[in-house]
């Protein structure tokens, strides 16, 4: 019969591989929205401007804002790509010390018994 150490085991053990499982994909989504004439963001309406899909195993999928310049030829709106990667590499960061954190307390600790 599981007493309560047990069943909190489980439920711990239940929580850390359902974040793991969560952390194992990560979306960055940058988004824009435009200032209404009142001079007030509607966020309701934000709309999509750059996309990054970072999986724990390392593979990755960017989307780009893109415009075509005066001959036509796209290119990388650079001022919103930057952005953008501030906010991938702020995620990769959070994600990589919340992992670590986790990892920390599941280590056996020294000196005890």
């Amino acid at each position: 019969m599981p007493n309560e150490f047990d069943t909190a085991m489980k439920n711990a053990a239940t929580s850390i591989a359902k974040y793991v499982d969560d952390a194992a994909t990560m979306q960055v989504e940058t988004r824009y929205v435009e200032i209404g004439p009142d001079g007030a963001p509607d966020f309701e309406s934000s709309t999509p401007v750059a996309r990054s899909i970072v999986r724990l195993d390392g593979d990755s999928e960017t989307i780009l804002p893109m415009r075509k310049n005066q001959s036509g030829v796209l290119e990388v709106d650079a001022a919103l790509f930057e952005l953008h990667q501030q906010n991938v590499n702020t995620a990769i960061e959070y994600r990589a010390r919340i992992l670590n954190s986790l990892l920390s307390t599941l280590q056996p600790r020294r000196g005890t018994t």
